[in-house]
């Protein structure tokens, strides 16, 4: 992973990833005696880097088992998103797979542990899947995103297919009966660019973006 040291005083710390325009975002706690004080969002700090500023959902979702796997989701253009994912409660492993064809890191995938405890951000970029798996009972995940959700545009892929070979940490305790069946991937992935009409792969998969 590349990475950027904080400087004394910054009060957020932006760590690239091995895949072109993620981010690992950490806050840099002030302490005191009272506990500490941490940003966890700067328009000014993400612009700076290129990254967008403007979310127009917050979202929360709640997994009672460890083990359960929600992904590998994401939106076709124009309804593509940007999610700056978070740990609320337990911890996850959260992975990310760069879709986009003209990409130099296209097809890769990177997993990250998130935690309450570490407070740690990821920011998926347009053109990427999403996925976790909790790695505790009674795991929250929060989501900061860019864009509306568009069940015509809501596509995924499988969490067990070949041609990403993903390493999930532990055994598969519960997945929805969607995620269990996104078909095979295609490549290169049709309208991850242009979105028209919905697909006959998209007519029966509208329904919640998790």
């Amino acid at each position: 992973m590349l990475s950027r040291s904080p400087s004394p005083g910054d009060p957020m710390r932006f760590d690239a990833t091995s895949l072109c325009g993620a981010w690992l975002i950490e806050p840099v706690p002030a302490r005191d005696q009272r506990g500490f004080f941490a940003r966890t969002f700067c328009a000014q700090e993400y612009a700076e880097r290129g990254l967008t500023t403007r979310f127009v959902q917050n979202s929360t979702s709640q997994s009672v088992a460890k083990g359960t796997l929600r992904g590998m989701h994401f939106q076709r253009a124009p309804n593509a998103e940007v999610k700056v994912v978070s740990c609320l409660k337990g911890a996850v492993w959260d992975v990310i797979i760069d879709l986009r064809p003209e990409s130099p890191t296209y097809r890769r995938w990177q997993g990250f542990e998130l935690t309450a405890e570490n407070r740690r951000q990821l920011y998926v970029p347009e053109g990427f899947a999403h996925g976790f798996q909790t790695l505790r009972d009674d795991t929250e995940v929060g989501y900061l995103i860019s864009a509306f959700y568009a069940p015509q545009a809501a596509d995924g892929l499988r969490y067990n297919d070949p041609a990403f070979a993903i390493k999930w940490p532990l055994p598969l305790t519960v997945i929805s009966a969607k995620d269990e069946t996104w078909p095979d991937f295609l490549d290169p992935l049709p309208l991850i660019s242009q979105v028209g009409s919905p697909t006959p792969r998209l007519q029966h998969r509208a329904g919640n973006r998790n």
